[in-house]
């Protein structure tokens, strides 16, 4: 802890609490910013320790709570007594990809959108750019969160760009408003800001300490291809159900146009209404999640696992894959492979 002395050198560091809030996110980030300047120094016995962040919670009311999975809370501010910090982190909320935020915490949004206002950077992780969304702070910026809520923010808030694609999104040149996307997003966005707020170096020492890794390839390669979207459409069921079954023949987007019994162009309306994408689009998802399964799972060379899918030119799907997961089927092999490789397995006694 820092002094009364050191405290006003801190960087003021608070952090949005609320009942939906990911104890893990909110507790993992309070750790590694009050660990930067110190830990590394303590384990290397190198360098002199230091706080650089002065690091606090705030949320709606002062008493204790628990947030998502009973984790408990005790808040050190309000919004109404807080002080004005230099960074403000919406971590992680446990939010269903159906739920809807709008109009809850409208006191919140508002502060949120004076602390902006009167010079804070924002930064959130994974759902806590729902939150961000609701301040209207987001309106005609790119952002990210976790791919899961790609819909939300098309049904919820349309006038975000959101990318699903990147790790980090700055949504306006200065950076004062950063997204991140994924679950464990928080880790790369404490890196970001330990290395824009203490050095580079700092956060290097950070990620050795914690064993984090910078999710350069961003989150395409984890997003499912084909989503599930709900919907009353019996005629676009039945064709979803017949391609995941012929999604490899050459002639599947006829066999699908012949089986619905409808003009081809109003299929082909209907169906990205109801999913979401295109027929040719839904194919080549099925095709190419069929070929991750298959490079997460053998050792069957990638020009076979083309055609095993459906493609006979090589080069083709090569570049396919790599437009829809962001890696060359080589490069994903080599990230998963090892996940899969590396599980213990339970022997019997």
């Amino acid at each position: 802890m820092p002094t009364d002395s050191e405290s006003h050198k801190c960087i003021e560091v608070l952090l949005v609490a609320v009942p939906e809030t990911a104890g893990s996110a909110l507790y993992g980030m309070i750790d590694v910013l009050n660990a930067t300047g110190n830990v590394w120094q303590s384990l290397a016995r190198s360098g002199t320790p230091s706080k650089p962040f002065r690091v606090r919670i705030v949320s709606t009311e002062a008493r204790s709570f628990r947030c998502g999975n009973g984790i408990p809370v005790m808040p050190d501010y309000t919004v109404s007594d807080a002080p004005q910090p230099r960074i403000l982190i919406l971590p992680e909320i446990w939010l269903d990809p159906d739920d809807d935020l709008r109009g809850r915490y409208p006191t919140l949004m508002a502060w949120i959108r004076r602390v902006y206002r009167r010079g804070a950077a924002l930064y959130s992780a994974c759902s806590g750019a729902v939150m961000l969304a609701e301040t209207g702070l987001l309106d005609g910026c790119p952002a990210t969160s976790h791919w899961g809520y790609r819909d939300l923010f098309r049904c919820n808030y349309p006038k975000v760009q959101f990318r699903p694609e990147p790790n980090l999104v700055f949504a306006e040149p200065t950076g004062r408003i950063v997204t991140a996307g994924g679950t464990t997003s928080w880790h790369d966005l404490a890196l970001h800001i330990i290395s824009r707020y203490v050095g580079a170096g700092e956060a290097l020492s950070i990620a050795k300490v914690y064993l984090l890794k910078w999710h350069d390839q961003g989150q395409l390669p984890y997003a499912p291809l084909i989503r599930n979207l709900p919907h009353g459409d019996s005629v676009v069921r039945e064709c979803e159900q017949l391609l995941r079954g012929c999604f490899r023949d050459g002639t599947a987007l006829q066999q699908v146009v012949a089986s619905a019994r409808i003009p081809e162009r109003t299929l082909k309306r209907r169906f990205r209404a109801a999913t979401g994408s295109t027929l040719i689009e839904y194919i080549q998802g099925l095709r190419v999640e069929e070929a991750r399964r298959l490079l997460e799972g053998g050792d069957l060379p990638i020009d076979e696992i083309a055609a095993a899918v459906g493609y006979e030119d090589n080069s083709f799907f090569r570049r396919l894959f790599k437009r829809l997961t962001g890696l060359t089927p080589g490069q994903y092999r080599r990230l998963f492979r090892p996940v899969i490789e590396g599980l213990p397995v339970a022997r019997p006694d």
